[in-house]
């Protein structure tokens, strides 16, 4: 089986603490895992332009610039308009294919809310104005995540690491986006992600580690990485009484769709 990660953080200085080899070998021992992309999802320039270094030496390795909302709180308003205009830049280059990890976060409330919102809004005005999906980062600002991207409806992409309801999901799958899954599906108290998975299409969902946050069991309270695919492949399988190789199939086609690789 083929899989593709659609999300996870191989800039983060834990790969490089506790990966023997460190990101470089965590994503080549991925690669022989059966893992043949990858996306970097960048949460301010400075780690999108690590994460597009990386790219460069991977072929499978690819980029989403954007500025995460926690990040936010590091940026002065006096230079958060060069920071926008910088993010335009970095999603010019060729291994970037989509606009994030953007959104909304009031679980840290490290960052105003209103604050969050503005540059939220602004980045999905960037992914509208380049034509690029976005990959969103909703943490218990699920009524305001969603009242944004209805502001902006020629805007798409997916909601990683998703934590709404199932009815969120069928709103948002039915204008078109995708929702993707990581290691919190196969928790045993995961009952509302797994009754999500269990009532949106197939085509609709793809799978992603977050690494190296958020590891599945039965890697709990480990460093994750792209490796641990399977786990959720095998979650999701179970769920909607499907081979594991067909959810695979699926969620790398979808991925690539989405993100318009070739």
């Amino acid at each position: 089986m083929e899989f593709f990660d659609s999300h996870a953080h191989y800039f983060d200085a834990r790969f490089k603490e506790e990966y023997p080899g460190g990101a470089e070998k965590a994503i080549a021992d991925a690669y022989d895992a059966g893992v043949h992309s990858i996306l970097n999802a960048g949460t301010s320039p400075y780690t999108v332009r690590e994460s597009i270094a990386l790219a460069e030496k991977f072929s499978h390795l690819y980029v989403a610039a954007g500025l995460h909302p926690s990040d936010s709180h590091d940026v002065s308003d006096a230079d958060l308009e060069n920071v926008l205009c910088e993010i335009r830049t970095l999603c010019r280059h060729p291994k970037v294919v989509a606009v994030g990890e953007i959104g909304l976060d009031y679980h840290w409330d490290v960052s105003k809310k209103e604050r969050q919102k503005k540059i939220f809004d602004a980045q999905l005005s960037i992914a509208e104005e380049l034509k690029f999906p976005v990959i969103i980062h909703d943490r218990e600002a699920h009524g305001d995540t969603m009242d944004i991207l209805r502001a902006h409806p020629n805007v798409s992409g997916v909601l990683h690491s998703f934590s709404g309801s199932a009815e969120m999901a069928r709103q948002l799958v039915d204008k078109g986006w995708y929702i993707s899954f990581a290691g919190p599906i196969t928790y045993k108290n995961a009952r509302n992600l797994r009754e999500t998975a269990e009532v949106i299409s197939l085509d609709r969902i793809l799978i992603e580690t977050d690494a190296p946050y958020l590891p599945p069991e039965p890697h709990r309270g480990k460093l994750n990485y792209s490796g641990y695919l399977p786990y959720i492949v095998r979650a999701i399988a179970s769920v909607k009484e499907r081979p594991d190789e067909e959810v695979a199939v699926a969620t790398t086609k979808n991925a690539l769709r989405l993100f318009g690789i070739v």
